[in-house]
């Protein structure tokens, strides 16, 4: 008789300790080493949140997706549904690395060209996680999408951001031809 050795499982401490070290990244440049107010500064579009939103909302995603990276970790099923959950396993992996550098590249470098790739590819990472999940747990998928919702949003302010303003790291000017904000 052979014996199996069980699955590892994702445990709650497993969801805090990402939690923590991912904020801890973020937070030394930010925090330590940037400025804060480098956000406001900007020529900001009109459906740009308050800055004050930000911390917040993050922690609320952070925890949603977290719930939906246990949910999908622990999931027992058919051999086929190793691929897909192998897939939302390494995309939250690179969202939570994503969110980590993100104020690396925004509040210490000041680039927000930079910060703009960033936002932008954690939108499509979410998008990847959201489909990926949706074929496993659907709960997992939804939690997900929260997050996803949000990157829209994000985006789009990155974006705007990125063609309105200079960007001080890459020595860029606003892109030719955009008009300021009315």
């Amino acid at each position: 008789m052979t014996s199996s050795v069980p699955a590892a499982r994702f445990r709650w401490w497993h969801g805090a300790a990402i939690l923590v070290a991912a904020n801890a990244i973020s937070f030394w440049p930010a925090g330590v080493l940037g400025d804060a107010a480098f956000y406001t500064s900007f020529c900001l579009p009109p459906y740009a949140p308050p800055d004050w939103l930000f911390a917040p909302l993050w922690l609320v995603l952070n925890i949603t997706s977290l719930v939906a990276l246990g949910r999908v970790a622990n999931l027992d099923g058919p051999d086929g549904a190793a691929r897909r959950r192998g897939l939302v396993l390494v995309s939250e992996a690179v969202g939570w690395l994503l969110f980590a550098v993100f104020t690396t590249f925004f509040f210490w470098l000041h680039s927000p060209v930079l910060a703009a790739v960033d936002t932008v590819a954690g939108l499509g990472v979410a998008a990847v996680s959201v489909v990926a999940a949706a074929g496993l747990d659907r709960p997992a998928a939804g939690l997900i999408g929260l997050r996803l919702l949000w990157l829209l949003l994000a985006s789009a302010v990155a974006v705007s951001v990125a063609l309105h303003n200079v960007d001080p790291f890459l020595s860029a000017a606003p892109a030719p031809g955009v008009k300021p904000f009315q």
